[in-house]
């Protein structure tokens, strides 16, 4: 952990130094909403509305916080369980009438590139979903992916390969095979 983030984490933990706390969530508030994008598939406001019960929640338990990881694998599991328990509590089910993608497209439009990603993280399993977007968005090693979700890494690796695998299919069938 750098020697800033542990000096931010004491003045908050001891002090109650809510400008210190500021300066955590400026330096991670981009890469949180960057991580809550791909899980909700480009959802800009529940992303954001995830981002800050994250921050709310790092707050609020920040003296459980005791060092043995990066604080941004701690911020990373934290966003991780907001998201599970999101999902858990709103019960996220599809009609086979309109799955997602579908539901997107109607109420955005296509906006290129940035649609087609969303599309192709959607078909993918929340597991598969999660493990890419920490590797491939996030930059994220194997064992600090497994930090986060509480997987083996044998299982991430599965996961990233399987996801990686379905990612390269959709996006050749989708034109973008390009040499």
């Amino acid at each position: 952990m750098s020697s800033e983030d542990l000096s931010l984490v004491t003045q908050v933990a001891v002090f109650h130094n809510k400008r210190a706390f500021d300066k955590l969530v400026m330096k991670y508030q981009s890469p949180i909403r960057r991580f809550f994008l791909g899980q909700t598939l480009g959802d800009t406001q529940l992303s954001d509305d995830l981002a800050q019960d994250t921050f709310i929640k790092a707050y609020t338990s920040i003296g459980q916080f005791k060092g043995l990881s990066n604080f941004s694998t701690w911020l990373y599991r934290i966003a991780y369980n907001v998201f599970y328990d999101y999902n858990r509590v709103n019960k996220l089910t599809e009609t086979i009438d309109q799955p997602a993608v579908a539901r997107r497209h109607s109420q955005q439009g296509d906006s290129g590139l940035r649609m087609d990603l969303a599309d192709a993280l959607a078909i993918l399993t929340p597991s598969e979903r999660t493990c890419i977007t920490l590797q491939l968005m996030e930059g994220q090693p194997i064992n600090k992916i497994a930090e986060v979700t509480g997987m083996a890494e044998g299982t991430i690796k599965s996961h990233l390969s399987r996801g990686k695998q379905k990612l390269c299919n959709y996006l050749k069938k989708n034109g973008y095979d390009r040499k």
